[in-house]
């Protein structure tokens, strides 16, 4: 039989209509494989851990403050150099080099620092005596130009009897500081304490730097692992706070003093370099370093009057480092992360202060700051409940 040959069939345009474009695949968020029961739980956790680290911390640092100083230095002082040890790392820098070229690089720079600043303080220091001696003879004439008439003779006689002694207890601090420093050193124990916790701080912090992802791994080894990608998420909230603050306050004080010192010298007044360092470091707590500053410089002005442009450079000094710090430096170096206003950096140093003197007020920000992170992550949760919804069970 002849094979039937199979009639061709015809060719078929099919069309494609456009269609709308595929959605980018999101990243899975951090608490995936989490109910919102359980990520709730975590994150009551996370923030109970919080609360109750910091709360050991203080705790540690009032009852073993000679051992817990130190360390806590350490570690402070590897978390602000980890990010340029991190950067070096991967461009392929060993981590043990790496942390030895950005230590080695910081202490250079700590001990050139030294060298200049000590004989700049010695000199201002030097001229304090006969700064406030000049102030008590000084001040007054220029006091009674601007106000138009004669200051009461009691006024006159104390603020003359103010400068006087306040010369002399300085011609005397250093006397008297020299001999606080040789009883200190009497007390063998406590001297040998104290030198070695200011040796082993550095040797410390080199340690906790070289090692410190493996810090990290064995913190997060810890955590269970269905809650690694949310706990991770929350630490790296806290991280940004901190990260925030004490890079970016060290930063934005130290241009403010470059700013103010350079504004103030400019204007001939005395110690500028000092009321410079006092206003821009000073502006760590809200308003008191521009009100030092503002305070010492007007001062200075009125005992090295030259004119009145004077005043006008150092106003246009405090007004531009004003501005500066409020629309440029603050928004681009610390940016909004930290979150604090004013108010409360100021109640959250007062209480500290109160609680854990000198301490408490050097850690008071950064712990509040901490807290921000705490409260919010418990606000977001609560928000997420059925208590806060008012919704009933399904029928």
């Amino acid at each position: 039989m002849a094979r039937e040959v199979p009639a061709e069939v015809p060719l078929q345009v099919v069309r494609f209509e456009p269609g709308p474009a595929p959605s980018p695949v999101e990243p899975p968020e951090p608490e995936v494989g989490l109910s919102e029961a359980e990520a709730r739980r975590v994150d009551f956790a996370w923030s109970l851990g919080m609360v109750g680290s910091l709360a050991l911390v203080f705790a540690l640092l009032s009852v073993f403050g000679g051992v817990a100083v130190p360390v806590l230095l350490a570690l402070f002082m590897a978390y602000v150099l980890n990010p340029p040890v991190t950067a070096l790392e991967r461009r392929g820098l060993n981590r043990a080099v790496g942390s030895s070229v950005v230590f080695g690089a910081c202490v250079l720079l700590m001990v050139g620092a030294v060298l200049y600043l000590i004989p700049v303080f010695r000199d201002e220091a030097a001229k304090l005596p006969d700064f406030f001696l000049r102030a008590s003879e000084r001040v007054v004439p220029q006091v009674e130009t601007l106000l138009g008439r004669p200051l009461p003779d009691l006024l006159r006689q104390r603020m003359t009897e103010l400068g006087g002694q306040a010369s002399e207890l300085l011609q005397s601090a250093g006397p008297t500081a020299a001999r606080l420093v040789a009883s200190f050193a009497g007390n063998t124990a406590r001297f040998v304490a104290t030198l070695l916790g200011l040796l082993v701080v550095p040797v410390l912090a080199f340690f906790f730097l070289q090692d410190y992802p493996n810090l990290v791994g064995l913190v997060k080894g810890l955590v269970p692992r269905r809650a690694v990608g949310l706990v991770s998420r929350r630490f790296s909230e806290v991280d940004d706070v901190l990260s925030a603050f004490v890079r970016g306050q060290i930063t934005v004080g130290a241009i403010l003093s470059v700013l103010y010192s350079t504004g103030l010298g400019f204007a001939r007044i005395d110690m500028a370099i000092v009321i410079g360092v006092i206003s821009g470091f000073g502006n760590m707590v809200p308003y008191l370093g521009t009100t030092l500053g503002v305070v010492l410089a007007l001062l200075g002005l009125m005992l090295s009057w030259q004119g009145p442009w004077q005043l006008a450079v150092v106003a246009g000094t405090f007004v531009v480092g004003q501005m500066a710090e409020g629309f440029v430096i603050t928004p681009r170096v610390v940016g909004d992360k930290v979150g604090l206003s004013s108010v409360s950096v100021i109640i959250a140093i007062l209480a500290f202060g109160e609680l854990f003197g000198f301490t408490g007020i050097l850690l008071a920000v950064p712990t509040t700051a901490i807290l921000k992170v705490v409260l919010r992550v418990v606000v977001e949760r609560y928000q997420k409940t059925v208590l806060y919804k008012g919704e009933g069970p399904a029928a």
